[in-house]
């Protein structure tokens, strides 16, 4: 199964599939619908019926039960590549039995200085970039583990399954495919995305998300005669900033803290304006967050006057804990099928957000699970073939039927 988990994963890194944030289309990008065709024909080949490629570029397939099972369980991972950084002409570089050492690609290097993950998979497999542009296997490392799931059950028909659900999306990485993502139609109990890190690892915990956008409005006064009247809007702005707490920045936090992220700025003396997003597991402290920001407003105006700062401020995602908790069986199936494999569930929370928090209050239970995949989203990001075959054993477990 290794082995043919590894044909799928480099088959599919080479396809670019770099979603983009300047379009209103879904798919941002139509090469996405490349990989798309070849994932059909692959269902097709092993042996899914109702395949096919929906509207928006989903593709989908299902496993019938081979025991006349009722369960109907969904597995999904997204085929798009991040826009910030090239997924074109993706050239992956296998590192067989991985001595510890340094890996040199063009212009960088991996150290386990500076990645200490790295002395856990001395004599694995790893499948690195050539330096230059993302893997990809964020997430075509989750793609081409539910394939391996696939091929096994190809290749053992004996061994009982439920329904198995597969589902494979355009733009997770801006956040709109899920938009059109039919719960309904997908039919199933509960599901899981295919999305996260090691193979033991589960994810039903993710930020409680608001944005928010700050614009000031200064005055702007020749400065030879600016004396006790001109409003400088970016000083302004930058006295704003400095009223949030310091603590409270993503550089200063990890694990449930949560932080304020100031993301782009821009102003001149007239005008200037500050974007933040807002993050924390706590729904509580997220609220006492976004009354930081009202009470800088308050502070703002009361010193340069009304309307110097409009503040706006907006809610974006939830945090899916409260209602996978009340919906347990995804997580405790997860659970106790790592545990036949010998794994330790490790239970940590995603400090972003994640298609299977917005499906979970679409009304599809989804925690996420590991993939085998390492520093997503830039040219030091990379796989490890035994992890990968880990996590399709993991994903084989949970769809067996006992």
């Amino acid at each position: 199964m290794k082995d043919k988990i590894l044909e799928y994963f480099l088959k599919y890194v080479k396809i670019d599939t770099m979603s983009s944030e300047d379009t209103n289309t879904t798919p941002s990008t139509e090469k996405q619908y490349n990989l798309a065709e070849v994932l059909k024909e692959d269902l097709i080949e092993l042996g899914l019926t109702d395949v096919e490629i929906l509207p928006h570029c989903f593709v989908r397939g299902i496993l019938k039960s081979n025991c006349n099972s009722l369960k109907k369980i969904g597995f999904i991972a997204h085929m798009d590549t991040i826009p910030g950084f090239s997924g074109t002409n993706v050239k992956p570089n296998i590192i067989n039995n991985y001595n510890g050492e340094d890996i040199k690609l063009n212009g960088i290097e991996l150290t386990s200085v500076q990645f200490p993950f790295l002395n856990d998979l001395v004599g694995k497999t790893l499948i690195t970039t050539d330096g230059t542009t993302v893997l990809g296997a964020d997430d075509k490392a989750g793609i081409a583990d539910i394939m391996g799931m696939l091929y096994y059950y190809k290749q053992n028909p004996d061994i009982p399954h439920v329904n198995i659900h597969v589902e494979f999306t355009p733009d997770e990485e801006i956040g709109s495919g899920v938009l059109s993502f039919d719960v309904k139609d997908f039919n199933c109990d509960f599901a899981y995305t295919v999305d996260g890190g090691k193979p033991n690892e589960i994810n039903y915990e993710n930020f409680n998300a608001a944005s928010a956008t700050v614009i000031f409005n200064g005055l702007d006064i020749h400065p030879g005669s600016a004396k006790n009247q001109m409003k400088n809007a970016s000083l302004i702005a930058m006295e704003f900033n400095s009223l949030l707490p310091v603590q409270e920045r993503p550089e200063y936090t990890d694990n449930y803290d949560g932080f304020n992220h100031l993301c782009e700025m821009s102003g001149c003396v007239g005008n200037a304006k500050l974007e933040y997003i807002i993050r924390n597991h706590d729904r509580t402290l997220l609220e006492k967050q976004k009354n930081d920001f009202l009470n800088a407003k308050v502070f703002i105006n009361n010193k340069y006057g009304e309307n110097t700062c409009i503040l706006n401020i907006k809610d974006s995602y939830k945090n899916m804990a409260e209602l996978i908790l009340e919906n347990p069986e995804c997580l405790n199936r997860a659970r106790s099928r790592m545990q036949r494999l010998g794994l330790t569930p490790q239970e940590s929370p995603i400090r972003g957000g994640t298609d299977g928090a917005r499906l979970t209050f679409m009304g599809l239970p989804t925690p996420n699970l590991g993939t085998g995949g390492y520093n997503c989203h830039g040219p030091y990001e990379l796989a490890c073939l035994e992890e990968m075959e880990l996590v399709a054993k993991v994903l084989i477990e949970i769809a067996k039927e006992y």
